[in-house]
């Protein structure tokens, strides 16, 4: 679990960036920071592994206080991904992927055995291992650049707005291998994002920030989109929040309501809130 208690940053000059946060993101979820440019929630993903230090408020991972860890020892045990892939340019695949577990001391045939094993479990050929960051594609970066977060298995995955450098193609397909990944591997995962329907397809837990560092509204995709808190998530959402909402959900989960005749001038009958399905009078939608 991360917990963060009312955490504030303020920047020199008095920006204030993140402004008394309390937030709780639970073990083996995916919690989305999701807002537009400047709303802190990038800054809310560096304060857990120290990029940048809180100016008040505490924040624990699995309990300790991050403040009273060594930095370097904390960023060891927390995967980390970016946009740009930021991979080594001058290292092989293979020894970019190697990189934290050989910092740990795993030893060069261990590292190299495990970063052979990500290359397959995030959809690369063993023959990529070989080649170099610029003789791939930028989604094949972003891959390279998830298995080199994951290579020493730690249990927190910080993620920073990691497919927004490349197509909209690509980007759906690597949602889908983060999907899958973390069906198997249920790690803790924070996820930075601007797109919301992004964080509606990978968010379990969604925080909804806006400028100044306020988190609005923290809640599961499906409660979000019932029940904005305000206007402000509501406009965030969008129009088209009931469709979003309908996308979450099966038909078998759907109230079901028969079809009523009605005169041109009279009202129609309201399902009431939420999604209905709307179904004749033989029971076919």
């Amino acid at each position: 679990m991360i917990k963060f208690d009312a955490v504030n940053k303020r920047f020199p000059g008095g920006t204030t960036a993140v402004h008394d946060l309390t937030l709780d993101m639970p073990d083996g979820e995916v919690t989305v920071l999701v807002g537009s440019s400047g709303c802190g929630k990038t800054t809310t993903l560096r304060m857990i592994n120290r990029m940048v230090d809180p100016t008040s408020g505490t924040i624990t991972l699995g309990g300790k206080d991050v403040l009273r860890q060594d930095a370097a020892e904390l960023r060891r045990g927390i995967g980390y991904v970016i946009q740009q892939s930021g991979l080594f340019p001058h290292r092989t695949v293979l020894d970019n992927i190697a990189t934290v577990p050989l910092l740990l001391g795993w030893g060069r045939k261990k590292s190299r055995a495990r970063a052979a094993e990500l290359l397959e479990r995030v959809g690369l050929t063993a023959d990529s291992g070989k080649r170099y960051p610029h003789q791939l594609s930028g989604g094949q970066q972003q891959r390279v650049g998830v298995a080199r977060a994951l290579a020493a298995d730690p249990p927190v995955l910080l993620m920073d707005e990691p497919f927004g450098a490349v197509d909209p193609v690509v980007r759906t397909q690597l949602q889908d291998e983060l999907l899958r990944l973390q069906k198997d591997l249920h790690k803790t995962i924070v996820f930075v994002t601007h797109d919301i329907d992004e964080a509606v397809r990978l968010g379990d837990r969604i925080a909804v920030f806006r400028t100044g560092g306020h988190m609005v509204q923290c809640a599961e995709p499906a409660e979000l989109l019932a029940s904005p808190a305000d206007e402000f998530v509501a406009g965030f959402l969008g129009a088209e929040r009931e469709l979003k909402l309908l996308s979450l959900v099966t038909l078998d989960g759907v109230p079901q309501q028969r079809a009523t005749t009605v005169r041109a001038d009279e009202p129609a009958p309201l399902p009431g809130t939420g999604p209905h399905l709307v179904i004749s009078a033989a029971g076919e939608p």
